[in-house]
């Protein structure tokens, strides 16, 4: 064969394989290349984040995003916005290009915010493992992590050393000092809680086997509501009578509570981390602080944790960098700023183990709290407990008949769901 044959043969072949590797799967190839080697995409300019608008979280927050601005030469451009109201501005701002990259959501939220379309999931990859395992439990939804864990938070019991000689280990402790210590005339009881609000209930019914929604994996079950099992109606009977032996007065309201304690005329009183401040300030020394008392049945009490996170926009066009900045602003160092700064603990092992808090008698009992707690449902159907199970409470609080108001109220809550279209 003649020699031009052979060009002309081999030319052909070579565009064959130009064709057949066209621009678009040449491109694709080299992004794939990119993806494999873990590259970050090129740095904004600044990405958006959406504080919650309370002076020393807003303080911590810019002091830690200005160390990330050194350190990777990205502006963070905070705006303060209630995170209460952070949803319905995401709904309006990100459509409009508007929203931030980045925001600051209770973990309860996190159903509805998936329902809505407002955020992406998140990888956690290598840090996973930093975060406690609750803090992880309460942001995950249907099975994918949707926020860094930043706070977490939950109550306990506090008490007053000059009233209670040793620290009270379980109910039964309690009780006995309801029983020595209340003279309700004199506005002195030994102890209180807010009996009538169904998140400070809670663990009294979910000690002995009560649940709200059945949940595997933050996959929700809210057909299967379980506030009126038998453990629903043990720890009903054992609120029922709290009143019926006048440890706690009808009608007590959080501003008297809060206001006898801090005038010493209280011994143990439920509260969270919220009050620490106002109740060091009025009982200093004498203020002390233990995980929830054990149940008669040897059981911790679960209490509700709630969990605080930053969370991704899915109007986000940074979303690798956003989610670097969520890692940065929640590592072990930025977590204990905060927790300096703002008060809050942090839901890292690491943070939790610091000696800071851990020899701190108050933030100490908080933290093993959360061990025996569990998150608050995230799903959106949730809403729908909380007025139902707070009346049915009222009812207890005045001698109704424990099991016929949970039947009535479960099937309140079954009724409000489907009215609600969140079993749709």
């Amino acid at each position: 064969m003649k020699k031009w044959i052979w060009m002309f043969i081999i030319v052909l072949f070579l565009g064959g394989l130009l064709v057949a590797c066209g621009p678009d799967e040449a491109d694709q190839s080299e992004e794939q290349a990119g993806e494999n080697t873990g590259e970050m995409p090129e740095k904004p300019d600044a990405l958006k984040l959406w504080v919650n608008a309370e002076e020393n979280q807003e303080q911590a927050v810019e002091e830690i995003t200005d160390k990330y601005t050194e350190e990777t030469g990205i502006d963070v451009e905070l705006t303060p916005i209630d995170m209460l109201d952070q949803i319905e501005s995401l709904d309006v701002e990100g459509p409009a290009g508007n929203g931030p990259d980045v925001i600051f959501q209770p973990h309860d939220r996190i159903g509805d915010l998936v329902i809505r379309g407002l955020v992406d999931p998140i990888d956690l990859d290598d840090v996973e493992s930093e975060y406690t395992d609750t803090s992880l439990e309460a942001v995950t939804y249907e099975g994918e992590y949707w926020g860094y864990p930043a706070v977490i938070e939950t109550y306990t019991m506090f008490y007053n050393k000059s009233l209670v000689d040793s620290e009270p280990e379980s109910m039964e402790d309690i009780m006995n000092i309801a029983e020595s210590d209340t003279n309700a005339s004199n506005d002195e009881f030994g102890f209180l809680m807010e009996a009538d609000n169904f998140y400070y209930v809670y663990p009294f019914f979910a000690g002995y086997g009560s649940y709200v929604f059945a949940n595997e994996d933050g996959n929700y079950d809210i057909s299967d509501i379980g506030l009126d099992n038998e453990g629903a109606v043990e720890g009903g009977e054992l609120v029922q009578s709290w009143y019926e032996d006048g440890y706690i007065p009808q009608d007590l309201t959080p501003d008297i509570m809060n206001g006898l304690f801090q005038e010493g005329k209280v011994s143990t009183v439920l509260n969270g981390p919220w009050m620490v401040r106002d109740f060091a300030e009025a009982l200093g020394d004498d203020l002390g602080a233990v995980p929830m008392p054990v149940l008669d049945n040897g059981e911790h009490p679960n209490s509700f944790v709630g969990v605080k996170s930053y969370m991704m926009s899915y109007y986000s066009e940074n979303k690798e960098w956003a989610q670097d900045l969520m890692a940065f602003i929640t590592n072990k160092e930025n977590s204990m700023h905060y927790y300096d700064v703002a008060g809050e603990m942090p839901p890292r092992d690491d943070a939790l183990e610091d000696p800071v808090i851990a020899d701190d008698e108050i933030f100490s009992a908080f933290a093993e709290q959360t061990e025996y707690g569990e998150p608050m449902p995230s799903d959106p159907a949730v809403q729908q407990i909380w007025d139902p199970i707070n009346d049915a409470l009222d009812f207890i609080s005045r001698g109704e008949t424990v099991d016929e108001v949970l039947t009535e109220t479960v099937q309140t809550i079954h009724d409000q769901i489907e009215a609600s279209g969140a079993n749709q």
